[in-house]
């Protein structure tokens, strides 16, 4: 089983090669805290060759929707379904985090989002397409974060 994400003693195990490896483990201790006062969920990631299906699964939804193809290298996802919510995320080795939330019986409440690591430049895939909001966290300083509503059915 894949080890929680500690949102306490944040780590970057994982993460090392991310030249914002410390931000993107605020980042990812920053989504494990939601979930787990959200939901009461342990939030845990593996390692991008161990979440092929969630790593596919989300780069056919930016494939279809938007026709958007992340340049960066996966280096930890998860996938995971919440209450009615199927949920995937894939942090990548720039400092960018994509999550899916997606609805399984309101295709009205289903999106794609996009946070940025304190430090990293906006990808250039997603510069042009989509502002970034700033917001801020105590475990992962500013981040900036967009979103699209997903369409199709996945």
């Amino acid at each position: 089983m894949a080890p929680v994400v500690d949102f306490v003693n944040v780590s970057t195990v994982g993460l090392e090669s991310s030249p914002v490896a410390t931000a993107l483990a605020g980042l990812r201790a920053n989504e494990a805290r939601y979930f787990k006062n959200k939901y009461d969920h342990a939030f845990t990631t593996e390692p991008a060759a161990k979440a092929k299906k969630a790593i596919e699964w989300v780069h056919a939804i930016l494939e279809k929707e938007r026709g958007i193809v992340i340049e960066s290298r996966p280096l930890e996802a998860t996938a995971f379904q919440v209450e009615n919510i199927r949920i995937a995320y894939v942090f990548y080795e720039s400092g960018l985090s994509i999550n899916v939330m997606y609805t399984i019986d309101d295709p009205k409440k289903r999106a794609v989002g996009f946070k940025l690591s304190d430090g990293m430049e906006i990808p250039g895939e997603l510069a042009d397409r989509f502002k970034f909001a700033r917001q801020k966290s105590k475990l992962a300083g500013t981040i900036r974060g967009s979103f699209f509503v997903i369409k199709g059915e996945y």
